[in-house]
């Protein structure tokens, strides 16, 4: 990574700092009380230590102050729980803001640019690179400046008492961050190269934990294993370079401070037998002002070995910060938005002229394209996989750029509001997401203002309440639909549509992978939902389409056909192949049933 780089991935961090400076402060503000008290704690020890040793004092006169001394400690002790408390504080204060960021960027970017990524990648960049960020916050940044203000409080007390005490501390300090610095520089290009291997490593393992019923039905087991080791191995050697530069960096700091602390005692030490004589101002070396520097001296030190041990924790937020503000700095062309509202009340109609899809990077997926969808029409989109259907519909809902126009109701959806575009579509895909939680609030999707009048007619027109009555509107459902069949969980969806009552329709094959009962169910539901509204379906099921008023044909990113069911059936063309295949598949599939 580059020094400029660097310099510039630096300074976005202190940025989001700014948004915790109140506990920031609370952490510096503490550290600082604390290393008075560190003063005082000294100074009694040294006291206690002079008049037991040298004057001969009694034990009992110097009861108050081994109090004071207790007291000292229990405040000190107050302080470093406080500055632990704020830095965690305002550590976690700055990583839910940025996983906020993060979680805005990936809603503006949608669905067509984070299908780029593997989800175990996203899952690393918004959990794990967010979390190795906090230590920053927390302890690097407070430490940073106890770093210089303790030893100048320190400096201040030390040279009064003897100047080459404090002269030994003045030239040996600086040794500690610029050795610190030198290991650094290596120690954020390692973190950079150990996020980008743990990312590839969790996009693999998530991918393939998914696919795996595919991967063993293809015998694939073996081969992916291989994947697997490869990335584990990578991950493994790249995660033992971090290691090495770390221990490498607590051992030069320690190395250093154990030599700065060893010249002062043996200065101290010759000093004491008569062999040095500088450095006291005339006084003489006394064994209260020895041993008060003596204790002074690794607690000089304390802050810069901290903050170099902190410093590691810089370096993993550098590289963990270069990935982030690389994803929060990508265009989003593709989802600029206006703000024009639209009134659904009399239909949506879509029109598209000329119209040019392309994807987050530039590439051009279909096009040139012309339709229209009139208001209260039923649409089909058919077409082979790899068609541009996909596309055609990230374009309508605002999640990929285009050239050309595309209007809904005359407005270009560049002009539009997005949020609000979006709210009066009904959408019912092929595999149907339910989140972790109840039915009851899969189907309201944390909506306070919907009755219980509602949540039942939807499940009734939805033909969902055969089997919620069974298990009741709390039922739990776990992640990826677990505790209902596919079936359900379709009819579920379709409920969840039905409340959302939009003027728009959009039906991504939503009788994909169900069986016979399930799919005439939830067509037939979707059937009483879209009389008199404006729907577009996608799906490879021609013979249902009979009764749609415009089917629109694709092929390699063009519209090569659109028309009625009736006109398109008896029309040479894609779509009569299509159909005559359809007829074959299912003769056979009937003729092995009926073997």
């Amino acid at each position: 990574m580059d020094k400029n780089k660097q310099r510039s991935l630096n300074k976005w961090l202190k940025q989001q700092s700014k948004l915790a400076k109140r506990w920031l402060m609370a952490a510096i503000g503490l550290g600082i009380l604390s290393s008075l008290f560190l003063l005082a704690q000294a100074a009694l020890l040294a006291t206690i230590l002079q008049q037991l040793i040298i004057d001969q004092v009694p034990k009992q006169q110097l009861i108050p102050f081994f109090f004071a001394l207790c007291g000292v400690i229990g405040i000190r002790a107050l302080c470093s729980w406080g500055r632990e408390l704020a830095g965690y504080r305002c550590g976690e204060q700055v990583r839910l803001y940025i996983r906020q960021l993060i979680l805005d960027k990936l809603r503006e970017l949608g669905p067509a640019y984070i299908k780029g990524k593997p989800a175990g990648a996203w899952a690393t960049l918004l959990l794990e690179q967010v979390e190795d960020m906090h230590d920053f916050f927390a302890r690097y940044l407070p430490q940073m400046s106890l770093a210089v203000i303790v030893p100048i409080v320190i400096l201040i007390v030390v040279f009064p008492v003897n100047w080459v005490a404090g002269l030994i501390f003045l030239i040996t300090a600086p040794l500690v961050p610029l050795f610190m610095a030198l290991v650094g520089m290596k120690a954020a290009d390692a973190n950079r190269k150990n996020f980008k291997a743990l990312q590839r490593l969790s996009g693999h393992f998530y991918d393939r934990l998914q696919s795996m019923t595919t991967i063993r039905l293809f015998d694939r087991t073996q081969a992916e294993t291989e994947v697997m080791r490869g990335a584990s191995e990578v991950f493994r050697s790249r995660t033992m370079d971090v290691l090495k530069i770390a221990f490498l960096s607590s051992a030069i700091l320690e190395f250093f401070t154990s030599i700065s602390i060893a010249l002062t005692a043996v200065y101290f030490g010759f000093a004491f037998i008569g062999e040095i004589n500088i450095g006291d101002y005339g006084l003489g070396v006394t064994l209260m002002a020895g041993l008060f520097i003596l204790i002074l001296a690794p607690e000089f030190y304390q802050p810069l070995r901290d903050l170099g041990t902190f410093y590691h924790a810089k370096q993993q937020a550098v590289g963990a910060a270069d990935s982030i503000v690389e994803f929060l700095e990508t265009e989003a062309t593709s989802v600029r938005s206006g703000d024009s509202k639209l009134s659904v009340t009399d239909g949506v109609t879509i029109c598209a002229n000329n119209l040019e899809v392309f994807s987050p990077q530039g590439q051009k997926l279909l096009g040139p394209i012309n339709f229209e969808i009139q208001s209260n029409q039923h649409t089909a989109l058919v077409g082979p996989s790899g068609a541009g259907k996909t596309s055609l519909i990230n374009a309508i809902l605002g999640f990929l750029p285009y050239e050309g126009s595309l209007t809904i109701n005359g407005v270009e959806r560049t002009q539009l509001d997005l949020a609000d575009w979006r709210e009066k579509i009904s959408w019912v895909g092929q595999n149907p997401l339910l989140v972790h939680g109840t039915i009851r609030e899969n189907i309201t999707l944390g909506k306070n203002d919907v009755s219980e009048d509602e949540i039942q007619n939807a499940l009734r027109e939805s033909y969902a309440s055969e089997f919620v009555e069974q298990h009741g509107l709390d039922y739990p459902i776990s992640d990826r639909s677990g505790g209902l069949s596919v079936g359900q969980a379709q009819r579920i969806a379709l409920a969840r549509a039905m409340m959302q009552n939009g003027g728009f329709w959009l039906l991504d094959e939503p009788t994909a992978s169900l069986d016979a009962r399930s799919e005439r169910l939830v067509m037939k539901g979707l059937s009483n939902q879209i009389q008199g509204k404006t729907s577009l379906m996608v799906t490879h099921q021609l013979q249902p389409l009979k009764n749609v008023s415009q089917i629109l044909v694709m092929e390699n990113g063009l519209i090569v056909q659109q028309d009625s069911f009736s006109v398109l059936s008896n029309q040479e063309g894609l779509f009569k192949q299509m159909l005559l295949a359809n007829q074959a598949l299912c003769d056979t599939s009937k003729g092995n049933l009926d073997a």
